[in-house]
């Protein structure tokens, strides 16, 4: 029905239903905004999202659980143009689906905006995205894009990374920031192959850049 009036851009929050489909999620939410835009006929309009916030317990060890999968296949639909995201993996709550604190998601998904809509360069649009990662020895270092300002741990410990080897078994990791990039290791992981970052339903996650943006959640593996 709102498709005879003309559009801005779009806001879009939503996921948690679909948690148990990441991997359908990741081609499901690209088409849906492929198609907005089509219906629309008004070109690639912007569309910010909500990636989901923390939820439920807090694991003692490191897992793997359908609500991280779900934020990475979010992230994923960053590739499309004119899209941005707002990571709330720090104003969430443990025992709250619906968490309380709305203004903070609404200001970062104007950073977004801001930046990208209204061409405000000077403003940071959202906290530190997962580029790449390198092995050194045994450690491996991950290097990130929108780090504005160099990357910061919050409360000043790095808490929420873990590694694997081969074996694929994770373990939690110390992380130290060098620059615009996070060097990752554990002596019980002595040749690593894989990084995760804040990958649990409801994690510690205390990077972010200088802007005060906390960092997405992320994985260096497709395991």
């Amino acid at each position: 029905p709102l498709l005879p009036f003309a559009i801005r851009g779009a806001i879009w929050y939503q996921g948690e239903s679909n948690a148990d489909r990441a991997v359908q999620y990741q081609t499901l939410f690209k088409v849906m905004i492929r198609d907005w835009r089509r219906a629309w006929g008004q070109g690639d309009f912007s569309f910010l999202f909500v990636q989901l916030a923390n939820y439920m317990s807090r694991p003692a060890e490191p897992v793997d659980t359908n609500w991280a999968r779900l934020r990475e296949a979010q992230t994923m639909a960053l590739a499309l143009p004119n899209t941005g995201m707002a990571v709330t993996i720090d104003i969430g709550e443990s025992g709250d689906i619906h968490p309380r604190n709305k203004q903070d998601v609404g200001l970062r998904l104007a950073y977004n905006a801001l930046n990208a809509v209204y061409g405000q360069r000077d403003v940071t649009p959202c906290g530190p995205l997962y580029r790449r990662a390198e092995r050194e020895g045994s450690a491996m270092r991950i290097f990130f894009d929108v780090a504005d300002g160099g990357l910061v741990a919050q409360g000043g410990q790095l808490k929420g990374f873990s590694i694997a080897g081969a074996d694929r078994k994770f373990v939690w990791a110390t992380a130290r920031i060098e620059g615009e990039s996070v060097v990752v290791s554990s002596p019980a992981v002595p040749a690593p192959e894989a990084v995760r970052y804040a990958w649990a339903d409801d994690p510690e996650a205390t990077l972010y850049n200088a802007a005060g943006l906390p960092a997405s959640p992320f994985r260096t593996d497709s395991w």
